[in-house]
Order: C-alpha cells, then sequence, then structure tokens
C-alpha cells in the first residue's frame, strides 16, 4: 500500500475536497511547492492560481484565488476565499475580467488603483493558465 497524505481544499464557502492523496502540488508565494507524505510542517501564503493532487498516478486540478497552505504530519489543508475544480473555472468571465484589468492598467484616469488592476489581472491569467493545463492534461489521456 503506498503512503499517502489526507488533504483538504476548502474556501469561504464550502469544502472543495477531502481525501487521501500521494502527492500535492501549489504556487506558494515563494515558489512551487509538492508536499508528499511525512513532509515537514509548514504554513505558507499561496498566489493565484493551480493546486493539483496526485491520486493514484491520476492528477485532479483546482483553482485558487490566494490562500494559505499549511502542512501537519498527516493533514495539508488549503485554505482560500475562492477555491473551485478546474474545469469548473469560468474561461469567459476570465477573459473578462483580464481585459477589464487591462483597461485599467492603460488608463491613468480609472477607478481602479493600479494595484488592486495588477492583482485582478494576476488572478485572471492564473485561471486562464489553469484552464490550458486542464485541457492539455485532458487531451494527453
Amino acid at each position: 500500500m503506498a503512503m499517502t497524505i489526507h488533504v483538504d481544499i476548502v474556501s469561504a464557502e464550502k469544502e472543495i475536497f477531502s481525501g487521501a492523496v500521494d502527492a500535492i502540488f501549489a504556487s506558494a508565494k515563494m515558489g512551487e511547492l509538492g508536499i508528499y507524505p511525512r513532509h515537514t510542517p509548514l504554513l505558507t501564503s499561496l498566489k493565484p492560481g493551480e493546486v493539483r493532487v496526485l491520486i493514484d498516478g491520476k492528477e485532479e486540478q483546482f483553482y485558487v484565488s490566494g490562500g494559505m497552505l499549511e502542512v501537519q504530519p498527516h493533514v495539508v489543508t488549503v485554505l482560500a476565499d475562492t477555491a473551485m475544480r478546474a474545469e469548473d473555472v469560468d474561461e469567459a468571465a476570465a477573459l473578462e475580467a483580464k481585459a477589464d484589468a487591462e483597461r485599467a492598467i492603460n488608463d491613468a484616469d480609472a477607478k481602479m488603483d493600479m494595484a488592486e488592476a495588477r492583482a485582478k489581472m494576476a488572478e485572471a491569467m492564473a485561471q486562464l493558465r489553469s484552464i490550458e493545463r486542464m485541457r492539455k492534461t485532458t487531451s494527453s489521456h
């Protein structure tokens, strides 16, 4: 029997995933993380982007808007304001959010401040990358 670690991915609204996995991969503020069973305890903030879990050689993908990742000896918890399965990300809404952020960045008189516009741009780009990766993964199977 392969070693596993329990992972909980939760948003402010609901639990998105809970179960035993072989590994979890996420984009932390300081770089990419790969967490395997018996990983050293850790607490770090996450960037908007993908969280991937490996279960019996198959990858499941999730999108998080940022948040926190906590690693304990037998449990990994991902806490995010927004979290969803990658296939549930709305591509049209992400493209529109990206366009809005681009307009705000290019418009000096915009109502949205530059930091907020850049944050929205990063979130939209992360959602689009999640969609793109999910398409590549599903087309290669």
